[in-house]
């Protein structure tokens, strides 16, 4: 009996402990394609990297679409509120999640801004678009900026929402991702990085729900391993936002007031000698996502722009 009653507890520790059960178990293969649910204005491409999930509205030849781009492992659902609102006023806009993210591919690939740059990319070239303004929240202003890089001739204007792609970055060299840095990132991270996505807001009681619906994004195998590449590809992009500044392609920076992900103090000066020809807001009581936290203030701003 004592033996027995060894064993039960053995049994019942390894499943409360086994992370395998709770996290990563979803693999976003073939069957995953065949089985989404798509909603009226959804849909999955297969791109040359992989399949990418998309949703647009009020796609019209005539407009210019609007591209959203989120930041480092939220994906499209970030911009939900910005999206409703774009389409309420009868914009063309589009919302992707990209690789890694979401419902798009978790790829077997280095997770670099040139992959997502030319994700977005081959997108617009699938949806036969020959231009677009960009809109880049944190990690995303990065990969709007290497959007430009790539092909500044389909980039009309660029907006950057609490851009995390300004910041000085010591470049690693080893940028591998290996099985055992996923391992102890699940066991180490994932038990509270849902919670951690509340401190991207000033307010963070304003926003119940927000961590919950974070836990979804842990079922996906492979998520782990992009958000560890993503960081490990990252670099200072001076270099291509002197090539942004002499060019002649708009540029508009919105920050968060209080926003203690991305401080702004940190690369204050660089930004004013690389990127002087910008126009700069700055939104009252809000911290990393000022579209959510003051949104009457936000899209007052941003309809000024894409107007």
């Amino acid at each position: 009996m004592i033996r027995l009653f060894s064993i039960l507890l053995f049994i019942l520790f390894f499943s409360c402990n086994d992370t395998s059960k709770k996290y990563e178990y979803i693999i976003k293969d073939k069957l995953f394609v065949e089985e989404f649910k798509h909603s009226s204005n959804s849909n999955i491409l297969q791109l040359s990297k992989g399949f990418t999930y998309y949703k647009l509205e009020n796609q019209k030849n005539d407009l210019i679409p609007i591209v959203l781009v989120h930041g480092f492992s939220v994906p499209s659902y970030i911009w939900d509120p910005t999206f409703e609102l774009l389409s309420s006023k009868g914009f063309f806009v589009i919302a992707l999640d990209l690789y890694g993210r979401g419902f798009s591919e978790n790829v077997d690939e280095s997770y670099t801004d040139e992959l997502f740059a030319n994700q977005v990319i081959e997108l617009l070239e699938k949806l036969n678009l020959d231009s677009a303004k960009f809109i880049g929240l944190s990690n995303g202003g990065r990969v709007i900026s290497k959007i430009a890089d790539i092909n500044p001739s389909i980039v009309e204007e660029l907006v950057y929402v609490a851009s995390s792609g300004f910041k000085h970055i010591d470049e690693l060299k080893d940028k591998s991702v290996s099985d055992v840095e996923v391992s102890n990132f699940i066991k180490n991270n994932y038990p509270t990085i849902s919670e951690g996505q509340l401190l991207d807001f000033k307010y963070p009681e304003k926003h119940s729900g927000w961590d919950i619906k974070y836990e979804e994004l842990l079922r996906y195998k492979g998520f782990a391993k992009a958000l560890i590449s993503t960081r490990k590809n990252h670099y200072t992009m001076d270099t291509v936002h002197t090539k942004i500044q002499n060019s002649d392609i708009p540029v508009f920076t919105i920050w968060g007031d209080s926003d203690k992900v991305v401080l702004y103090k940190d690369f204050e000066k660089r930004i004013d000698s690389i990127l002087p020809k910008r126009k700069e807001f700055f939104i009252l009581d809000s911290g990393h996502l000022p579209h959510m936290e003051n949104p009457k203030e936000f899209n007052k701003i941003l309809l000024s722009i894409l107007n």
